[in-house]
């Protein structure tokens, strides 16, 4: 994971991610290493959807599937991924309005606070495969910023 300020490209702390209401965590990526954390974020959060997505740059729709988080916008629940193979980047609105970015990779948990301004976008490899936790699925439609 790297996360930085898009302002000023410092880096952030983890102890900033969390002071900006998002949780981070390097995991594992054998079941058996990940799911117990997973299954201890559900138990916590209410999560009670637990799939697997994945992003491709040979899917026909990709650009299509890609367009609707790349405009800023929020969800009424968290947005919980780990990532199990692949890259993407959040760019997520920080409490005073500026920009940071979250690079993640392979290994990588994050948990976007809900009714948290945000975006999402792969890398130039266009590939990504997370495991994506919910409390319910009618949460998770994006609500775009004006």
């Amino acid at each position: 994971m790297k996360a930085y300020w898009l302002d000023t490209k410092a880096t952030m702390a983890n102890t900033e991610l969390t002071d900006e209401g998002v949780f981070y965590r390097a995991v594992p990526t054998t079941p058996e290493a990940y799911q117990p954390v997973l299954d201890q974020l559900k138990s916590s959060h209410g999560y009670i959807t637990q799939d697997i997505v994945e992003l491709t740059s040979d899917m026909p729709n990709l650009d299509q599937i890609c367009a609707k988080f790349d405009p800023e916008h929020l969800h009424t629940e968290d947005e919980v991924r780990f990532v199990l193979g692949g890259a993407g980047i959040f760019d997520i609105r920080s409490r005073d309005d500026r920009m940071f970015r979250v690079e993640v990779e392979t290994g990588d948990l994050i948990v976007v606070p809900k009714n948290r301004n945000h975006r999402f976008e792969l890398t130039s490899a266009k590939h990504i495969r997370c495991v994506r936790l919910f409390q319910d699925m009618s949460g998770w439609v994006p609500h775009y910023r004006e």
